[in-house]
């Protein structure tokens, strides 16, 4: 986990798709046959494929269920989730670990904060019949080094990765900040892939969002997750500055994990605004004036997943597809489910 690979000197004056080619051979291989590509990577596991900067991967995530859920009802929340997503081909399981962000929005939440269970924990006593990788969110603001150290300690590489997430505001009280948690993380576990977090919204105000990723990258974070996108070109903006920043380092890229979810409500979508996402104009226009706001969000998910999928498949950066459920309404989750069927779908093209 440590140093990006370089390239040979000889390649030292390589065009950007010559370096890419250099660094990731498998790209041309993506272009020349979709399907031969498509097959090999879905032979390969999670964690092979992200500590290889290879991509193509789906993933769903959860948040653990209210920690007073805790006990048989956390087992039957559990048992239920399992069985909507038996039927989809995934290749991992992404496990939230929920902080109040009070700090970060003075605004009103729109739905009252609610801890949740340890997502380790609810993984780890809920999740037994889950037999591929997960990724296990960590706000290392709740934890103390102590506490960091010890489960870093735990934890088997060949199934969990972690994606460790620092203060969401300077304002905020932290046990632990995400640079020595990420040090903790290389010294607990060296085996351990580590990732880390992408805001293209916050690219587009500040520019320099891909210069956060390469020294994540640089501090050992094999991959980035993003924010549920709703702004595509905030997201091809990234991936494009991310790309040729990655070439002219001669540096291989990380993958970059896209968060797509539906919005059943305004209120939804007012509480995924108060989290940070930025939704653009017209995208609220057309989900306020919709006869079906959740279908309309539907169709808008899965539009902008197939445009950055062939975006990043047309740069040769790897990437991975991610389907969350904002809200804890039933036809909310199942209408994620399918999203993440259809975007599975689109991956094995």
């Amino acid at each position: 986990m440590g140093a990006a690979p370089t390239l040979p000197k000889a390649l030292g004056r390589a065009t950007p798709c010559r370096i890419w080619s250099a660094l990731c051979p498998q790209a041309d291989d993506r272009r020349s046959n979709r399907v031969e590509r498509a097959a090999t990577l879905r032979s390969m596991g999670l964690i092979d494929r992200v500590a290889n900067s290879s991509g193509e991967f789906l993933l769903f995530a959860l948040t653990p269920p209210r920690s007073t859920s805790a006990g048989d009802r956390a087992q039957q929340i559990a048992d239920a989730t399992l069985a909507r997503l038996r039927p989809l081909d995934l290749d991992g399981l992404v496990l939230y670990d929920i902080a109040d962000e009070a700090a970060r929005n003075p605004a009103q939440r729109p739905f009252p904060f609610m801890p949740t269970l340890d997502p380790a924990v609810f993984l780890a006593d809920n999740l037994t019949t889950w037999a591929g990788p997960a990724i296990v969110y960590r706000a290392v603001g709740k934890y103390s080094s102590a506490e960091l150290r010890t489960w870093f300690t735990e934890q088997d590489p060949s199934r969990v990765l972690t994606v460790l997430v620092g203060a969401a505001s300077s304002a905020s009280q932290s046990k632990t900040c995400l640079t020595h948690a990420q040090a903790l993380s290389r010294e607990a576990n060296p085996d351990l892939v580590v990732g880390g977090v992408a805001i293209p919204e916050r690219h587009r105000r500040r520019d320099d969002e891909h210069l956060r990723l390469l020294a994540k990258q640089d501090a050992g974070s094999r991959f980035f997750v993003t924010q549920v996108v709703y702004d595509i070109n905030a997201a091809k903006n990234l991936v494009s500055d991310y790309h040729y920043a990655c070439a002219e380092r001669r540096t291989a890229p990380a993958p970059i994990v896209f968060t797509f979810s539906v919005c059943g409500s305004m209120r939804t979508l007012e509480f995924l605004r108060w989290l940070g996402v930025d939704v653009p104009r017209w995208i609220e226009n057309d989900l306020t004036h919709a006869a079906d706001a959740l279908e309309a969000s539907y169709r808008l998910a899965l539009t902008t997943a197939t445009d950055l999928i062939a975006y990043c498949r047309h740069l040769g950066v790897p990437f991975g597809i991610n389907v969350e459920s904002v809200s804890i309404r039933r036809v909310e989750i199942e209408m994620a489910v399918r999203l993440a069927e259809q975007i599975g779908a689109e991956l094995r093209r």
